[in-house]
């Protein structure tokens, strides 16, 4: 407004939100501009001014109180979904210091109650300034929604927006055209401000996780589990760049039996040496909260030591009663390496028959597994009187893996029944048409001599409860139970198989790999949480989905305390960081490195790339679960009698199942 003198004077009565006037609904003459058609809105950010809040100093040995000393002189532009704003704010100087701060400054926004800070609709970087809800199409990485995407999407919306404003502009302009006999010089639409870059989209993402860093590990270090597993990859470590590059050997992960990652550290090699501080932080996290410390712990290797206590079992000492387990599809993939090919057309049949002689189905589960499946046939696709062996055909792997309960046979069962697998496929039925054997004779003998002493490392613990029950589902009118196996490593071996697409593009530094690896487990974590809560809660809240952790516990908070309930389900309750290190912090541990410094101060100049090229990321960021179980065959339906489920006879069939090798022993 202006005051009588005409000069520029801020309002009483200020608004977040300020709108331009809009293009008149009928126009008597032609537009003398196209600025009405494409002016943008503008946020005023004034929370001293506004809210009349005491603000502190946020430069660091001062406590000085800060007042208003005018409006900042920087008019940022933010970018939106299908456009832009624009966003201004005010100057506050300290008391005591005299420096000056813009409104916008995260020293101010952290003081904030929620109340206000919510309000704050922008991550802001020195150059550019990016909408909350732009970022929340990364914060999701659902599939289908990498960065790349996401570009190419804020592109077609910006030019559809603009388009129509343009053809707005032009057709008032076109009307007046056959009004004048001289033709009037018509100003052009102005340009379309170019959409930033899909890396530059990661950076703003990187600064937004940054910034919630801490609230992020305090969720990480309040997930347990009584059923663990620990496993280590090295793919993802290729993608650290800048100093820390090439110090990085293996990325070594603790989950729980709900697929929820406990831990995930880097490494400088592997095995139990270098892990001893991530076990005494994991006990200590135990000790903690109070939590009973876990059961078992699933390993692929260190299960077990022929003189004494093993090595995870002396990593993890605090937990006198921790049963260390061997992982089954580890001890098979190590009998898969004395095989002569495993394009042989033998290679199926021997790994089904090597997964039956150490699992057997409940008989209860697939009985009705059994008869759910014929009345499905019959009813959908009309096919009545089958057998038991034609309806178990027809039976899907993943419908033995929901459904079907499985246990290990004994050590002695299963030892009796390798060594009659073997003495079979050694033999005559051995060997495919052209008499080409499937095992190498002196390799799997070799392999067997060794795995052997591990059959007791596989065995079921008893008394514990390895299966869970999700919920059911009704197959042919017979309803089934939907369960879920704590069973293995399995889940995270799936884990590993997202955490190298946590880190987008080709490399990353040392400080947007820590924020991408620490956000990834989160939203891991969340996602296995709402699939392991009870049903009646899933299906309460089934609508909302969101990964903000720190507003759904505002949200909590201020609900509880003015309706006496909560409004959103938060699956992941954080607790107090307990200050265990995790990703790379780990790793700078063990090599003396240090992160790079990132401003958040977005008055500073900055704008170091959050990953160095997208050219190769031909994957979407997905973070849905793989829960196939590779150990999981369909029983031999062809077997008439127990004698003849032991064998371990050999059966073609046509389907190959690619194992990969692993040559690493215990």
């Amino acid at each position: 407004m202006r005051d009588h003198l005409g000069r520029s004077r801020l309002t009483a009565n200020l608004n977040l939100w300020w709108f331009p006037p809009q293009p008149r609904p009928v126009y008597n003459q032609p537009p003398a501009s196209p600025d009405p058609f494409f002016a943008c809105r503008l946020f005023l950010w004034m929370p001293h001014r506004v809210w009349r809040l005491q603000l502190t100093c946020p430069q660091p040995l001062c406590s000085g109180s800060l007042t208003k000393a005018g409006l900042y002189r920087t008019i940022r532009r933010v970018l939106d979904i299908d456009g832009w704003y624009l966003m201004a704010t005010e100057y506050l100087e300290c008391r005591q210091c005299k420096k000056k701060v813009g409104g916008w400054s995260q020293g101010i926004i952290r003081q904030l109650p929620p109340t206000y800070s919510c309000l704050f609709p922008a991550v802001l970087t020195y150059k550019l300034s990016c909408d909350q809800k732009v970022i929340a199409q990364l914060r999701s990485r659902t599939l289908g929604n990498s960065a790349n995407r996401l570009y190419n999407t804020l592109r077609e919306q910006h030019t559809d927006a603009w388009m129509r404003r343009s053809i707005h502009y032009l057709g008032v302009c076109e009307q007046f055209r056959s009004l004048y006999s001289v033709q009037r010089q018509v100003a052009p639409p102005p340009s379309m401000p170019p959409v930033p870059s899909a890396a530059w989209l990661l950076t703003v993402y990187g600064y937004d996780v940054v910034m919630r860093l801490d609230e992020y590990k305090a969720r990480i270090t309040s997930t347990f589990g009584s059923i663990l597993k620990m496993d280590s990859t090295k793919k993802v470590t290729k993608k650290l760049a800048g100093a820390a590059s090439d110090t990085a050997a293996w990325v070594t992960n603790v989950g729980n039996e709900h697929g929820q990652v406990l831990i995930s550290v880097l490494t400088c090699s592997e095995g139990t040496e270098g892990l001893s501080s991530m076990a005494a932080g994991l006990m200590r996290r135990y000790q903690l909260a109070e939590v009973p410390p876990p059961l078992v712990m699933y390993v692929d290797r260190d299960c077990c030591r022929g003189d004494g206590v093993s090595k995870t079992a002396a990593l993890f000492h605090e937990w006198g009663n921790l049963v260390v387990r061997l992982d089954i599809w580890h001890l098979m993939r190590r009998f898969a390496c004395g095989v002569t090919s495993e394009s042989h057309e033998l290679y199926p049949t021997f790994m089904r028959q090597l997964s039956h002689c150490i699992f057997e189905v409940d008989p209860q589960d697939a009985r009705r597994l059994t008869e759910a499946k014929r009345s499905e046939l019959g009813r959908k696709r009309g096919m009545f009187d089958l057998s038991d062996a034609e309806v178990i055909q027809r039976i899907s792997k993943e419908e033995w893996r929901l459904h079907c309960r499985r246990r290990t046979r004994g050590a002695v069962d299963t030892a009796i029944l390798l060594q009659n697998l073997l003495d079979t496929f050694r033999g005559p039925a051995g060997r495919n048409t052209l008499n080409i054997p499937l095992l190498d004779d002196l390799r799997i003998q070799d392999i067997w001599d060794t795995q052997r002493r591990h059959l007791s490392c596989i065995q079921d613990p008893p008394g514990l409860q390895l299966y869970t029950q999700t919920g059911s589902l009704t197959k042919g009118g017979v309803s089934l139970p939907v369960y879920r196996c704590a069973r293995g490593s399995t889940s995270l071996e799936s884990f590993h198989l997202h955490l190298n697409r946590f880190i987008p593009g080709t490399s990353a530094s040392a400080r947007y790999f820590q924020a991408f690896l620490v956000d990834g487990v989160v939203r891991w974590n969340e996602d296995r949480a709402a699939a392991a809560a009870p049903v009646e809660a899933a299906e309460e809240k089934a609508s909302q989905l969101s990964y903000s952790g720190h507003l759904k516990h505002a949200l909590n908070q201020k609900s509880q305390r003015v309706l006496g309930l909560q409004l959103v389900e938060d699956f992941t309750k954080p607790a107090a960081y307990t200050g265990e290190l995790i990703g790379l912090e780990y790793l700078f541990t063990q090599t003396g490195s240090v992160f790079e410094d990132i401003s958040m101060d977005p008055d500073t100049p900055d704008e170091s790339a959050a990953v160095s090229s997208l050219e190769e990321e031909e994957e979407d960021e997905g973070i849905q679960e793989d829960e196939e179980d590779p150990t999981i065959f369909p029983p031999d339906s062809s077997s008439s009698s127990p004698a003849a489920s032991q064998s371990g006879a050999p059966r073609k069939r046509s389907k190959v199942l690619m194992v990969s090798q692993d040559t690493s022993t215990s």
